[in-house]
């Protein structure tokens, strides 16, 4: 019964007209192109949350920021390195004497000045972690609409091409039927990789935002420390 049912299958998509294939092909390339995405943004984002903990780890353990910097330049996926990289590019050459739990010497950047590229670096981390976000969500939403689209269009023509019969039976109907509703099926099966996906995605980005906040805070403090 499966192979027979795999076989109608296939037969029925060898069978469908040049609209339904053109709407098959088009969902078929937001499937692939949104399931390489979810691939590619699973593996970075798995890699960005392992190296944020070994992050902190370090930033809790350092003496020094200089030290601290520098330990963690092995560290090329979490964007809590760069934007601790350039608050560092602000504070050198006193960095070297900043120290986390004393006030060692005046830093010749102010406060706002290391907030502000802090803020830069981290809205430029958070772009390129975002990207290609858009395509998930314009494949959640518009895929089934596409689906839709077959389906209008094949129950139209087989509605269309039994009208020009005699007798109208469920014989003459339903492979019409079958072919439409075929539509809608690949459309849900793109749609709904690329919501779940996304929203994942979406709640992994919230975390590490708030990491980045996290870290803009403590540096902020390190620097008003050692400017009284």
């Amino acid at each position: 019964m499966l192979i027979q049912s795999q076989v109608d299958f296939l037969d029925l998509l060898r069978n469908t007209g040049p609209v339904a294939r053109v709407v098959l092909f088009i969902l078929l390339v937001f499937s692939v192109w949104s399931w390489g995405i979810i691939l590619s943004k699973a593996l970075l984002l798995r890699k960005v949350a392992r190296e944020s903990e070994i992050f902190w780890k370090i930033f809790r353990k350092g003496q020094t920021l200089s030290e601290i910097a520098t330990a963690c330049e092995a560290l090329r996926f979490t964007p809590l390195t760069a934007v601790l990289g350039s608050a560092m590019d602000v504070l050198r050459p006193a960095s070297g004497h900043i120290s986390q739990g004393s006030v060692a010497t005046k830093t010749a950047a102010s406060t706002a000045t290391v907030q502000r590229m802090m803020q830069r670096s981290a809205v430029a981390e958070m772009t390129a972690l975002e990207a290609q976000l858009t395509f998930l969500a314009t494949t959640a939403s518009v895929a089934p609409f596409i689906g839709l689209f077959g389906t209008v269009w094949g129950v139209l023509t087989s509605f269309m091409g039994l009208s020009n019969t005699d007798t109208a039976t469920l014989r003459a109907v339903g492979p019409g039927i079958a072919e439409a509703l075929i539509a809608t099926a690949f459309g849900l099966l793109a749609a709904i990789p690329a919501v779940i996906a996304y929203n994942q995605f979406v709640a992994k980005l919230r975390n590490i935002a708030g990491q980045l906040d996290d870290l803009q805070a403590e540096m902020l403090a390190i620097v008003e420390g050692n400017d009284r």
